[in-house]
């Protein structure tokens, strides 16, 4: 979630009108609603930063590293993502390894003595949440990757995704040309389990024996059937029973090559 996004959520749900926020931290009304929306000109400097922190609640320091993250240059911030991205798979790994361990005590204190954070494992407020693009997980399990005893959002792979909240939010890589014109191949398409899918949407579609996935727009018709219908013209829609779909994922964000 970018900072602004941040920022402006934390204060509605504290029922804080941008006059009240504006009067305690000492900054113009104008200038707090160029930082909500992401159209400032001029970061803001780590004194509103503090006080943001201060009178909304937040972690000493959060909105400060957030900040600081979302300044950095591409190259630099690439690099930083890419290792948090691998100390996240890791620390999955970890917790997967303590949840199976026959003595889960003995596995915590070796963890302690190595001085291994086991806390640092579960979520918190970033500048994005790290996404996995599962193309390379077998059978393509979005939500459990039990094929291959992945912890939940654990990938090779992973993309930033600013408004996403879902922890079980994953994304693919369009292959082929079925969902044209408005997804081609190479095209990244984030989904998310949280969401409710309505008839029409464009969904990730798991069935059960055999595992197969695809992606398609997807139509609830009569007798618990499923029409899966193509975008492409091309391609003639298929018609599904209910019971062999095991999973709807609705597609929220695209990621597209210019």
């Amino acid at each position: 979630m970018a900072l602004g996004n941040i920022i402006r959520k934390k204060r509605e749900e504290l029922k804080l009108t941008l006059d009240e926020v504006s009067k305690r931290v000492g900054f113009s009304k104008p200038y707090l609603s160029t930082v909500e929306t992401g159209k400032v000109n001029n970061p803001p400097s780590d004194e509103l930063l503090r006080g943001l922190e201060q009178v909304l609640g937040f972690e000493p320091g959060l909105l400060l590293h957030i900040a600081h993250v979302e300044r950095m240059p591409s190259d630099i911030r690439q690099e930083y993502e890419s290792s948090e991205a691998e100390n996240k798979r890791l620390r999955g790994l970890i917790k997967q390894l303590i949840e199976k361990s026959p003595d889960k005590t003995k596995m915590k204190k070796l963890l302690k003595a190595e001085k291994v954070n086991i806390k640092q494992i579960s979520e918190s407020i970033s500048p994005g949440r790290l996404v996995p693009v599962i193309n390379k997980v077998a059978a393509g399990y979005p939500a459990e990757f039990n094929d291959l005893d992945y912890p939940v959002g654990i990938a090779d792979d992973y993309v930033r995704c600013p408004d996403i909240h879902d922890p079980n939010a994953f994304a693919v890589r369009v292959v082929g040309d079925s969902m044209e014109p408005k997804y081609v191949e190479g095209d990244i398409v984030v989904f998310s389990p949280a969401v409710e899918v309505n008839s029409g949407d464009d969904c990730f579609v798991r069935f059960t024996e055999p595992h197969e996935t695809t992606f398609k727009r997807v139509y609830f018709e009569k007798d618990d059937h499923v029409r899966l219908q193509p975008r492409n013209e091309n391609y003639a829609p298929m018609i599904v029973q209910g019971k062999r779909v095991n999973g709807l994922y609705r597609a929220v964000i695209k990621y597209e090559r210019l």
